[in-house]
């Protein structure tokens, strides 16, 4: 007990063989964890806003949730077989510093998720205290900043054994309780309003796909060997792909559903949604279910947000910066609150800026994900773990194929993405009109294309164009420098 409770000291460094413990089917905990979140009811509402009905929702719904997620199930494998942290295994299709590259974008992914998910949880907290009399205004929120914010601080501070354990009591106490929920409010369900929402186009049909993709294991990609890299290296890749893809997906799964219908019966809690899409969840609530609500909310939240600033601190390190993983950890903290900070007090569009913030990072995420996967399905062997840390070894410093991909892809992909809420992002979509897709105003403006364009170039540049690259490499005898002497 006590001794699962210490700091991590585990940075980027490989897993040794004696620290590797557990089976595929421990993976299913921190995933169904991270997504059980009450925030998955709200993408009903996010889904719906993309003027589609209840059932070209529902199908772009489950294929974006398991596709995404079996995105991360595949990245997984690469944790088992190379035992680094996922920003560290990309090393081997960007090289040692060319890799820096893709870190940095995925760490400003982790630290925007996990200041997006604190600001929820702050919001909710509000919202419920200001419906119980309690108060709910500016000293109510930074109570529960200060609160929310210290949780997944100390979580992601200490590191593996409390996440999995915290991850765990998570998922049994929000599993319950999300039930509870789901039977208090069924009777606001009118399947007759739901059934009569027109269908839209089938560019609105795969703009909420490709949101929920983002939304869901796109979110993830970059953190998904982070946790495997823990399990013994005979575990069965099998395994990993499906206890991963299932943990994750089956909670937005079901609560996707519920949420499509909830957001269908009503266009008022549909459009509450949008600004605040916890709190508007309250509103249909009798007051007793407040409070467990209210815990069932931040449980939620925090699960993901953990996973993410334990994440966000490993992409941290490995974009360069010398530091240990726990403070690398804490200084993200203080960006998530900071950051949190704007959200709950000064921004007043949330739906809009989650959105952009999303469909932008999604494309070079997307990118990096597409040239990640290509570069394992092309390798037959384990990583050579030493070389993952000498630019001088097998895997290059900055190779240029991957980097040019990766600035290529996500060219394109922003030149097939729109986001008119987000005024930041205005410069968006200027590929729309050359390719004849209508412009910025047109039909496929927000499909979201360029972030399956990013996606789909990544992943067949690199199968074109890095076979030999990769053949050579695996074609060498192993380093002699082991992992820990390289770091």
């Amino acid at each position: 007990m006590a001794e699962s409770l210490q700091v991590e000291t585990h940075g980027l460094d490989v897993i040794g063989d004696a620290e590797r413990k557990g089976t595929p089917r421990t993976l299913f905990w921190p995933w169904f964890g991270a997504n059980v979140s009450i925030l998955g009811l709200s993408y009903g509402a996010f889904a719906l806003g993309f003027g589609i009905s209840f059932w070209q929702a529902l199908v772009a719904g489950v294929i974006g949730i398991v596709f995404s997620f079996l995105l991360c199930g595949f990245i997984a494998v690469a944790g088992k077989r190379g035992s680094a942290p996922t920003m560290v295994l990309s090393r081997a299709a960007y090289g040692v510093r060319g890799n820096r590259l893709p870190s940095v974008i995925s760490w400003v992914l982790t630290v925007g998720w996990e200041t997006v998910l604190c600001a929820l949880a702050t919001m909710a907290t509000a919202t419920v205290f200001g419906r119980l009399g309690w108060g709910g205004g500016t000293e109510t929120k930074v109570v529960a900043l200060v609160l929310v914010g210290a949780l997944t601080v100390v979580g992601g501070v200490m590191g593996f054994d409390l996440i999995m354990r915290l991850q765990t009591v998570i998922t049994v106490v929000t599993g319950v309780l999300t039930v509870v929920y789901i039977a208090l409010v069924a009777d606001h369900i009118h399947w007759s309003t739901v059934s009569a929402l027109p269908a839209g186009s089938a560019q609105e049909f795969i703009g909420a796909l490709v949101f929920m993709m983002t939304g869901f294991g796109l979110g993830w990609v970059n953190a998904a060997a982070d946790y495997s890299r823990y399990l013994p290296r005979s575990s069965s890749s099998r395994g990993v792909i499906g206890w991963t893809t299932f943990g994750a997906s089956v909670a937005p799964l079901l609560l996707l559903v519920f949420g499509l219908l909830l957001a269908g019966s009503s266009t008022k809690l549909n459009t509450a949604v949008a600004a605040d899409p916890i709190g508007a969840l309250t509103t249909i609530l009798p007051t007793w279910f407040l409070v467990p609500f209210a815990v069932v909310a931040v449980l939620g939240l925090v699960g993901g947000a953990v996973l993410d600033i334990y994440s966000s601190g490993l992409a941290l390190l490995s974009a360069g910066i010398r530091i240990p993983r726990y403070l690398a950890a804490f200084v993200d903290g203080v960006l998530m609150i900071a950051g949190s900070i704007y959200i709950v007090f000064l921004a007043d569009d949330f739906l809009g800026q989650f959105m952009g913030f999303l469909t932008t990072l999604g494309v070079p995420i997307a990118a990096w994900c597409g040239i990640m996967l290509a570069d394992l399905a092309l390798r037959r062997r384990d990583y050579d773990e030493g070389d993952l840390y000498r630019p001088a070894g097998r895997y290059g410093d900055a190779p240029l194929t991957p980097l040019l991909l990766t600035v290529a892809a996500t060219a394109l992909g922003w030149g097939l993405v729109t986001n008119s809420a987000a005024s930041w992002l205005t410069w968006q979509g200027y590929l729309l009109d050359p390719f004849g897709l209508g412009g910025k105003s047109g039909a496929w403006a927000y499909a979201n294309l360029g972030v399956l364009a990013a996606l789909a170039l990544g992943f067949l540049g690199t199968l074109a164009l890095s076979r030999g690259r990769v053949h050579a490499q695996e074609a060498q005898a192993p380093s002699r420098l082991d992992a820990e002497a390289a770091v």
